[in-house]
């Protein structure tokens, strides 16, 4: 399982509209594009599962030339990104097959053609949270994650090839964190796919294509190259694990035992991590500018409501805004505040706008509403802000690790619910509660949202999506609430995380993002996607 952080759960900051679909398959595609010798002449994107259904509601489209092109996820220039391709002159294709069998909801498949009229094809999947795993390379099974600085070697299938690579290695003082061989068929073309705790120098790979039998090597480097420092110790290896939680009952007992708050073991998770891996600690900017970012996508569109990509929300924010304040509503103060920062993120992801997925873009809108909300109402100050964040990151880390937060895995109960949940935990720390109160905080939540399906119209991150994050961050009040008067939960967090799991793999495809269930199927919507798009999914 690739080791969560958590930029991999309040995070990342990304365009919209979705995580998994946006994010992901940006993430995809750029670790394909590192495997060319040069900038491919002609790419065609071959979409799978959801991917398939979805992929121009939400943006998947622009988000796979991004990451052909290099654009960053937080960069505006990928809502054009399909033009600049065109302009640069590369050919692009997509091929939805909604219909082929697939491994996983979120796949896609990327041909790229160079102009000599080679070809290289990529496999990657979408797996939550804007995380993504290539599983294929020229029909070759891999599994490459970018947590790790990766090599791709296209060798023959003779002896002392890898004895070759391995002594190069040894003489660097490179550190492989894994190695795998595949092979097309004995006696002829095969791969070795190297992971490794710094990125292979150039030097280093010149010395490996020495040998005859070595046609091509590419290197991809890791999601966190940049913050790299240096080989970690087997004694910073050891202190990770013991602070790698696997569970909520593993945190809390940790907690009770050293007397500390969820924030504060998840802190020492988080500084144990960036010694083990050799990168900065760099925690608390990082939050602020998280909180920088959900603070614009929560204000902006009060009052300048954007342009949504389906055009079926925008000016929501503002209408509720308009109405709390001339006392016509029945909400006011916190719930209110809340309610309109909700709607507005949604707004600002749907517009193609800069977000944080927290747990995924889908959802952006809960954390950030209740939280910026208490602020705002209480006066409570960023230091406060960012412990809270990091409590919702030690929820949705439990989650992740053991459920799922995608939609198309889930449903909207693992996105929106942990959201949900992730931010009742954060209130309860807020208010004083205890490591006890925080956990039985996220439990009400998630069971109050549970088997919620994901039934976006048309694949558009916006109805009933922005509604939902408007509702979530009520529930996560409540459910805060709830928790701090010392009401019981009959199940414990880790098991009603479970029964999440189980219900979100139950739940038929057509209720998982596809847009072919639930509300995505009514006759009104489907009205709406006739003329939006010539033909509504649902037949």
């Amino acid at each position: 399982m690739k080791t969560q952080r958590l930029s991999d759960i309040i995070g990342p900051v990304m365009i919209g509209p979705s995580s998994s679909h946006t994010a992901g398959a940006l993430s995809i595609a750029a670790m394909a594009r590192r495997l060319c010798p040069a900038p491919p002449a002609q790419v065609e994107f071959k979409l799978y599962g959801s991917f398939a259904h979805t992929y121009t509601g939400h943006g998947t489209d622009r988000a796979l030339c991004a990451g052909i092109l290099g654009v960053p996820a937080d960069d505006l220039r990928i809502r054009d990104s399909i033009d600049m391709a065109r302009e640069a002159g590369m050919g692009i294709v997509f091929t939805p097959l909604p219909d082929e069998p697939y491994d996983h909801p979120n796949t896609v498949d990327i041909v790229m053609r160079q102009q000599d009229g080679t070809e290289l094809s990529v496999r990657g999947e979408s797996i939550g949270g804007g995380a993504a795993v290539i599983t294929r390379i020229n029909d070759i099974a891999v599994q490459i994650t970018g947590e790790n600085s990766s090599a791709v070697i296209r060798q023959q299938d003779v002896p002392g090839v890898l004895a070759h690579i391995m002594t190069v290695i040894s003489k660097s003082n490179i550190n492989i964190a894994s190695v795998s061989c595949y092979r097309e068929r004995k006696g002829t073309r095969a791969y070795t796919v190297l992971e490794t705790d710094s990125l292979i120098p150039a030097d280093v790979c010149d010395a490996i294509l020495e040998h005859p039998s070595i046609e091509a090597m590419r290197t991809i480097p890791a999601n966190n190259a940049d913050s790299a420092l240096g080989e970690p110790s087997a004694a910073d290896l050891a202190r990770f694990e013991e602070l790698d939680f696997a569970s909520g009952s593993e945190l809390h007992a940790f907690c009770q035992e050293h007397g500390c708050t969820i924030n504060e073991a998840f802190r020492m998770r988080e500084r144990a991590l960036c010694t083990a891996f050799g990168e900065e600690d760099g925690l608390d900017g990082y939050l602020d500018y998280v909180l920088g970012v959900m603070r614009a996508s929560a204000t902006d569109p009060i009052g300048n409501p954007p342009r949504t990509m389906g055009g079926l929300i925008g000016g929501e924010a503002n209408l509720v805004a308009s109405c709390s304040e001339a006392g016509t509503g029945t909400l006011a103060g916190l719930p209110a505040r809340a309610m309109r920062y909700a709607l507005a993120v949604l707004e600002t992801n749907a517009s193609m706008g800069r977000i944080v997925a927290a747990p995924t873009a889908g959802s952006s809108g809960v954390i950030p509403a209740v939280l910026l909300a208490l602020q705002d109402e209480r006066g409570l100050d960023d230091a406060t802000m960012r412990d809270a964040l990091v409590v919702a990151a030690a929820i949705g880390y439990l989650i992740a690790r053991n459920a799922t937060v995608s939609g198309a895995e889930g449903g909207c109960q693992a996105e929106i619910g942990s959201a949900a949940a992730m931010a009742a935990a954060a209130v309860a720390h807020i208010a004083g509660g205890s490591p006890s109160d925080c956990m039985n905080a996220a439990g009400n939540a998630l069971e109050s949202m549970l088997g919620l399906v994901c039934d976006p119209v048309a694949g558009l991150v916006e109805t009933p999506c922005q509604k939902r994050n408007a509702a979530a961050a009520m529930v996560s009040l409540v459910s805060a609430d709830i928790a701090l008067a010392g009401v019981q939960n009959l199940s414990t967090f880790d098991e009603t995380v479970e029964a999440m799991y189980k219900v979100g793999r139950s739940l038929p495809f057509e209720l998982r993002e596809s847009a072919l269930g639930g509300m995505a199927a009514t006759p009104s919507a489907c009205a709406w996607c006739d003329g939006f798009r010539g033909g509504c999914a649902c037949g």
